[in-house]
């Protein structure tokens, strides 16, 4: 299942990324410190999501 979570990781951690990178660009938050922010925050999140989504897939 490790596999198949660090596969899902990949695709949801660029997706989950990307949202909140766009979401504080469009809020107006255009310095450095914000956009990283916002990356790390993505990717942090995305380990949970991976794992639950991997789980949901190993289940069936």
């Amino acid at each position: 299942m490790i596999r198949l979570a660090l596969l899902i990781f990949t695709i949801a951690a660029t997706t989950l990324m990307g949202m909140f990178v766009i979401a504080t660009l469009s809020m107006g938050y255009y310095d450095l410190i914000a956009i990283i922010a916002a990356a790390a925050a993505g990717f942090a999140l995305a380990v949970p999501v991976s794992y639950v989504v991997a789980r949901m897939i190993a289940r069936r």
